[in-house]
């Protein structure tokens, strides 16, 4: 409890007292898993207050919740997280209790399932405003405890409580038709009421705190059948009207929903519940254009869903003009950024002089409102030719844009990263108190908590603040390009003159007016006849206007001149990085160098150079058709610098920060990052997770809490948002027990879980391990050893056949529809699978060299394979992973499937033929004949 103490505390004499009041409550282990917990936790003080008030009030629930990891892991996210559901929990200690029996955090909730419990819960009669409050804030602890701990993605939990309000609502309705009936009968003409969302809701992307955007309708006009008749209309608005008191009511548990309606047809002047009808009527004759685009989110949530189809089959072609103006989105686009403006700065400022201006993620340029905008004018522009790009939901629809090239890899990228970041920030400022707000704190201490509230967060206030003012700026760049751009180019009268680019139109005459200022280079383009890269060219040309000397050498130098266009031709996702930072275009002319630069020693250079190095490695593998497994080999050992870099850069911000507890100890290399998977093979390609583990030899077992800080400041080093952009994903759950295990593990717990306790996959996930960082000769030493436990469990035993082909059948059924080309039948797993089978029959011969190609040729030394089935496995291994390849070269992301846009699948099958003579077409021959030769091995 002493390093709890030690922290910085607005009261410093109530958190000592406090502090003491729970360190007299807990055992010593306890208190030391405590200690850890809460010091490492966004916010210990207001941690701390919670906890010593949970066991003052309640010290039953206290001792059994504390004395379970899982139950002080959830009071701790609670009480550090969200002041308002903490409150909760000291009414009612009983919910984290019950999550614990149940179980109920592995699972994603679905609206039938919401239902349920809410059926169970409610008593018989009129809902109660208070129970439906007090249901929600219960479901709502749920939610976010999975949110913070990673149990949930943001589509996930967006998902979870936008069920949550559809179930909310509907039993609401359902209670209150019931009360109607008794006094008015039922509505005739079998007259039905329907529930339509708009907005966030709609989308199914709700807030924890959100309005929510609703439309009422009933399918025909008639009168009841009861005593106290009245007519279908005075019928359903009565329904409507109890309902929104209903969900708006304020209770001593806060209430449901803020309901808003003013996006009904006429807005407020409209009738809060129209006849179906009606409501075509208004949106074939007099609905405004914004109006049709706010469709595009619109769905049934509750009610009859029958009533609510109709009306949205009837809008939808509407929605989806073909014949849509650009210009009419170029006029809401404006309208709705004065209108952003407007609000923005009433929240802002609120009328007071000289106060600091606050940063809105929401109606700031370039926040979630403007991703949400440009998703929808881009629907609309080419949903009416390609319903595939049709669907509410932000984060699938700028996928599906992607998909069928109305984006670039790049742009997507960029836009979903900057939509998860704002909504992970949108949520943390809601969550704390349950209050609708988009705006950040402006004090200090306030913006640190947030930023160590986001996941994977910085950890101080600079971090979030860059961050987001990166985020902010691409999106607005990309707006301001897709949106404004295509909208001046549709006005009449401002098309430029026909440009050498295929014939298209120059922007500004940048391409023509290379004829005068730099003549080779314009042959050079003539003589390219680019096509798919025409725009992104011209584009990378105007930017270059700052830089005339890179000009001069695109100019002088042709062998630069023709890697770069034939880069814009076949990587949208390279074209939009170089048109963002055309400097970096001089990584293009050193693609030739085989050894990168030196690696600098801070995190900013860092990520700046692995920006560049990865350029100049796959411009080699573009331009001049290196081969597969050496650009792979090229990229790991750049991700193996960078690691090495982080690693020490880590160790000296742990020392210097919190320093070992033998005041004599001196780490250095002592903690051993051994990567798998990918990385360990080294096949590591751009946008692929590194799967690492984190372990310490047993003579250093006495510093493991500073190795486990060293490596927890390592992953902020390596995974943190920055301005120069994000490094790579870092995924460490291979370590025993996954993410409810220690982050650093000591060689014996190793080698005691693989010899005992581990699964199969585990041991032979393993197989594919080498050091990356640390002590090499040391870690190797282990890893051999590890990898003998793994023969001699599998191998040796011969289990291993039947193993492996339940674990590859097992993969197959799970994951093969999404990952054809990898999880799939006859994909690449099963080329893996079978290397495997044949290792560990090869007497647990330990590998330093693990790619795919050296496995083959050791494995047919050894005799187990012949000639012929090792030529084909390579040229099969290498087709999948060109395959792969390709595609991340063209959308800068991993995607295991073709891409469905005719101009993608012609610069694919350009780009593979440049990495194997296995042609594009032959994919499925691939997979039948893989698919053989894993069933001759495997029977």
């Amino acid at each position: 409890m002493d390093r709890i103490k030690q922290l910085v505390y607005r009261d410093r004499a109530r958190a000592m007292r406090e502090a003491g009041e729970v360190s007299r409550a807990l055992p010593p282990a306890a208190a030391n898993r405590f200690d850890l917990l809460l010091a490492a936790s966004p916010a210990p003080e207001e941690g701390l207050h919670y906890f010593a008030r949970l066991h003052e009030r309640h010290p039953a629930s206290f001792n059994r919740l504390v004395h379970s990891t899982n139950g002080m892991r959830y009071l701790a996210t609670i009480f550090t997280y969200s002041a308002f559901l903490s409150e909760e929990i000291l009414e009612h200690p009983e919910w984290v209790e019950q999550l614990l029996e149940s179980g109920e955090l592995h699972l994603s909730a679905t609206r039938e399932l919401f239902l349920d419990r809410l059926e169970a819960t409610l008593p018989q009669g009129p809902a109660q405003p208070e129970e439906l409050a007090k249901f929600r804030r219960r479901q709502l602890l749920r939610i976010l405890i999975r949110d913070v701990l990673g149990r949930g993605g943001l589509a996930e939990n967006t998902s979870e409580l936008s069920a949550l309000a559809d179930a909310i609502i509907e039993i609401a309705y359902r209670r209150i038709h019931e009360s109607l009936i008794v006094t008015h009968g039922t509505p005739g003409n079998g007259a039905m009421f329907t529930v339509i969302a708009l907005g966030k809701m709609g989308g199914s992307e709700l807030n924890y705190s959100s309005d929510i955007d609703l439309m009422f309708l009933f399918s025909e006009n008639g009168e009841t059948t009861g005593p106290d008749r009245i007519s279908n209309k005075e019928f359903f608005q009565r329904a409507a009207n109890q309902l929104t008191s209903l969900l708006s009511t304020y209770t001593p548990e806060g209430m449901c929903y803020r309901v808003d309606l003013r996006l009904r047809p006429e807005g407020s002047l409209g009738e809060v519940c129209i006849p179906l009808e009606a409501a075509r009527q208004y949106y074939s004759k007099r609905a405004r254009d914004w109006e049709l685009q706010m469709m595009i989110k619109a769905r049934v949530a509750a009610g009859d869903p029958t009533t609510g189809r109709a009306l949205l089959e009837f809008v939808e072609p509407r929605t989806y003009a073909t014949t849509l103006d650009f210009s009419a989105i170029e006029a809401m686009s404006l309208t709705r950024e004065r209108l952003n403006e407007k609000l923005s700065t009433r929240q802002r400022v609120k009328g007071k002089p000289g106060k600091a201006r606050t940063i809105d993620v929401k109606l700031d340029p370039g926040g979630i409102r403007d991703i949400e905008f440009l998703v929808q004018c881009l629907q609309r522009l080419y949903g009416g030719s390609e319903p595939w790009v049709r669907h509410g939901g932000t984060l699938l629809a700028l996928a599906r844009l992607q998909d069928k090239g109305f984006l670039s890899g790049a742009e997507y990228g960029r836009l979903a990263a900057a939509y998860q970041f704002l909504r992970h920030l949108e949520h943390r400022l809601q969550f704390a108190e349950d209050r609708q707000t988009h705006a950040l704190p402006s004090g200090q201490t306030a913006l640190e908590i947030i930023a160590r509230r986001m996941p994977a967060g910085g950890g101080s206030s600079k971090w979030l603040l860059d961050t987001m003012q990166t985020h902010l700026a691409n999106v607005r760049e990309i707006y301001d390009r897709v949106i404004h751009a295509r909208a001046r180019d549709s006005q009449p009268g401002t098309q430029p003159a026909a440009s050498p680019v295929s014939g298209a139109p120059a922007h500004a005459n940048v391409v023509l007016a290379l004829e005068q200022r730099a003549p080779q280079l314009y042959a050079t383009l003539q003589h390219a006849s680019l096509r798919r890269g025409a725009k992104a060219f011209e584009h990378f040309l105007e930017r270059c206007s700052a830089n005339p000397a890179l000009i001069e050498r695109l100019n002088a130098d042709e062998t630069f001149a023709r890697h770069t266009l034939d880069l814009f031709e076949h990587s949208p996702h390279f074209a939009e990085e170089l048109v963002r930072n055309p400097d970096l275009a001089e990584q293009i002319a050193s693609a030739t160098q085989a050894a990168p630069a030196r690696r600098p020693a801070a995190s900013g250079d860092l990520r700046r150079w692995y920006r560049r190095e990865m350029l100049r490695i796959q411009a080699a593998s573009i331009c001049l058709s290196e081969p597969i497994f050496e650009t792979l080999a090229r990229t790991s050992d750049l991700v193996e610098a960078v690691i090495v870099s982080a690693y020490e850069m880590a160790v000296r911000e742990t020392l210097r920060t919190h320093p070992p507890s033998d005041a004599g100890y001196r780490p250095s290399n002592q903690m051993w990052v051994i990567a798998l998977g990918r990385l360990g093979m080294r096949e590591f390609d751009m946008a692929s997770d590194a799967d690492l583990v984190f372990v310490v030899g047993d003579a250093d077992a006495s510093e493991l809490q500073f190795w486990t800080r060293t490596a927890e400041r390592f992953l902020d080093l390596i995974t943190a948002y920055t301005g120069e952009g994000v490094l790579f994903a870092v995924d460490t759950r291979l370590r025993p027990n996954g993410s409810d295990g220690p982050l650093v593990q000591t060689e014996a717990a190793m080698k005691d879980y693989f010899g005992r306790a581990a699964e199969a996959w585990e041991g032979i996930a393993y197989m594919k391990s080498r050091t990356v960082a640390g002590d090499p000769q040391r870690a190797e030493r282990f890893l051999h050893q590890l990898q003998q436990i793994d023969w001699e469990r599998y191998g040796q035993g011969g289990r291993s056949r039947t193993d492996l082909k339940q674990m590859r059948m097992k993969i197959e059924r799970e994951q093969g529809a999404a990952h054809p080309f990898k999880d799939g039948r006859g994909g690449y797993y099963d080329i893996d699978f079978i290397l495997m089978y044949l290792r560990l029959k090869s007497a647990g011969v330990f590998f330093k060299v693990l790619n795919t190609p050296a496995r083959i040729e050791v494995i047919e030394g050894m005799g187990h394979l012949d000639r012929e089935t090792a030529g084909f496995l390579n040229d099969a291994a290498t087709f999948y992973r060109a395959l792969d390849h390709g595609i991340r070269i063209l959308t800068g992301h991993t995607q295991d499937k073709l891409p469905t846009a005719e101009a993608h699948l012609e610069t694919l099958s350009d780009l593979l033929k440049r990495w194997t003579p296995i042609p594009l077409t032959d994919v499925d021959e691939i997979r039948t004949r893989t698919r053989a030769l894993f069933e001759r091995i495997f029977g």
